[in-house]
């Protein structure tokens, strides 16, 4: 999906609930090569990174396939999930991210997809996320305190960053080794060929090309 579909998508649920970065130089046919690298966050590792948001339809449909995918990375691989932030809404969605990710609850990836998607739950706010929490089991004190916390804050600038660097301007794409990004429309056919795409840039990373 890309940023101006997912204004206007995240403008009508909100009705419901009441700088791009770096040039690229190069362009293969399956993904792009950026100009200048990105510093990786997981030094000594492979770093991939799958640029999403939750109301974002073909993230859904991406997530069960990333899912199994993970299981079989191997161990010089590092995976990364970056919530996208195109405006407040956007910003609320990956807050509560970062939020289950300091809680050890990503568990409620899933859950959250569903929420937001089928149910049509703006996630993004503050009040309706405490009674999300509250009703998923978590400590709500616990969860409010973390989802205003330095720590969150830093990662959600840090999320900000991270897109702009990499000049994302539709979702879901996926970075490789700070160099490397690729997405369905550049693939042009499949999420699994997405998958397929990561993998061999995986190997090129791995082997220093």
């Amino acid at each position: 999906m890309n940023r101006r579909k997912a204004l206007q998508q995240l403008g009508a649920l909100a009705l419901i609930a009441g700088p791009v970065g770096l040039a690229l130089s190069q362009k293969e046919e399956s993904f792009k090569v950026l100009k200048m690298s990105v510093p990786v966050g997981t030094p000594g590792k492979i770093e991939v990174l799958e640029f999403f948001h939750y109301d974002c339809p073909h993230c859904h449909d991406f997530d069960p396939l990333i899912a199994q995918w993970i299981k079989r990375l191997p161990n010089d691989v590092a995976f990364v999930r970056v919530p996208v932030i195109w405006g407040k809404q956007l910003e609320g969605f990956a807050r509560l991210h970062y939020t289950l990710q300091v809680m050890k609850r990503l568990d409620l990836h899933e859950k959250i997809f569903e929420d937001v998607r089928k149910k049509k739950m703006p996630l993004y706010e503050p009040e309706i996320v405490r009674k999300w929490a509250g009703a998923n089991g978590m400590d709500v004190s616990g969860f409010m305190g973390a989802y205003d916390s330095f720590g969150v804050n830093t990662q959600v600038q840090r999320a900000k960053q991270l897109g702009g660097l990499y000049g994302i301007d539709s979702v879901p794409s996926m970075a490789v080794g700070g160099r490397f990004l690729t997405s369905a429309s550049m693939v042009g056919t499949s999420h699994e060929d997405v998958l397929k795409v990561v993998d061999s840039l995986i190997e090129r990373v791995r082997k220093g090309k």
